[in-house]
């Protein structure tokens, strides 16, 4: 029997506080090396240079990984003014500098004012957006620019955490879709002076914040049974859904993939729960009947 099926059926969200210099993926590996996880997946990608909370997805959990990319996000990065370079951040070749000017408290609450609210932001060049199936990162190593158009994106919260000579330190709350390096570069050019991403903490995503999150060494010194009860209930990111508790014979109607009677307030979508246990996502329908859409198989570990 391969190694591949000795891997067990994990079910649950582990939030990771993501080192520096590591990308994504293979720290999505390494929990799941940890784990003995047969599936796994995380939920947008932080760069090798950011650090933070990275949510990852094992088993069943993965069905809901494409819904929590529509989360909201907190940042909290160091913007290097005076800079700027090909992928918008420290890891890039440096194109130009620029002196900062003197840049004053008026200064700064006119540009955090400016960039707050409904805005319209370029992706930038080293990003995994496609264009004819091939992803913007990927020309751009080429040597290859291409037009972008921009993307209306909101930015809920920009707050002044620290300034001093040329670095800016920002906390973001913002929207999906927001590139926190074309923000440094947008506002490098609100200042004339060009911009640049130094360091970047991703603080929440969605329900989850960085104080719930474990570091990569925590795990490492964990035993399996301490790993597994850092696993999170795959139902906690959809909390902001209704709940509705079904009876038995409606529960195995459900099961069959068959839409049943139900008196809710309210149509669209819905959790699913039968004798307190989650069994998927369901749509209440402007006909009066609730049909399952997408059900799931929390079946014990093996």
């Amino acid at each position: 029997m391969s190694k591949r099926n000795l891997r067990r059926n994990v079910h649950g969200i582990l939030l990771l506080d993501k080192r520096l210099g590591v990308s994504s993926n293979l720290a999505l590996q390494e929990v799941k090396r940890l784990l003995n996880a047969a599936k796994a997946g995380h939920t947008g990608s932080l760069d090798p240079l950011a650090t933070g909370l990275l949510p990852l997805c094992f088993g069943e959990a993965t069905k809901v990984s494409g819904m929590m990319l529509d989360d909201d996000k907190r940042y909290r990065v160091v913007i290097r003014l005076g800079v700027l370079t090909d992928t918008g951040d420290a890891e890039g070749a440096v194109l130009e500098t620029k002196p900062v000017p003197e840049i004053t408290s008026a200064m700064l609450d006119e540009c955090l004012q400016r960039f707050t609210g409904e805005i319209d932001q370029v992706p930038p060049m080293y990003s995994a957006l496609k264009l004819n199936g091939k992803k913007l990162y990927e020309l751009a190593r080429e040597g290859k620019t291409v037009e972008r158009k921009a993307r209306r994106i909101t930015i809920y919260e920009l707050k002044l955490l620290d300034f001093e000579r040329d670095r800016l330190t920002l906390e973001v709350f913002c929207s999906k879709g927001t590139y926190i390096r074309s923000l440094a570069e947008d506002i490098g050019v609100h200042f004339g002076c060009g911009g640049a991403v130094e360091e970047l903490r991703r603080l929440q995503a969605g329900v989850f914040t960085l104080d719930r999150a474990y570091t990569i060494e925590q795990l490492r010194a964990m035993d399996s049974q301490q790993l597994d009860a850092c696993l999170l209930n795959v139902d906690e990111p959809l909390q902001a859904l209704q709940a509705v508790e079904l009876q038995d014979y409606d529960a195995v109607k459900i099961r069959n993939g068959q839409a049943v009677w139900a008196e809710l307030a309210q149509s669209g979508p819905v959790r699913l729960y039968h004798a307190g246990a989650f069994l998927g996502l369901g749509e209440m329908r402007l006909d009066g009947k609730l049909a399952p859409c997408r059900l799931f198989n929390l079946e014990g570990s093996s």
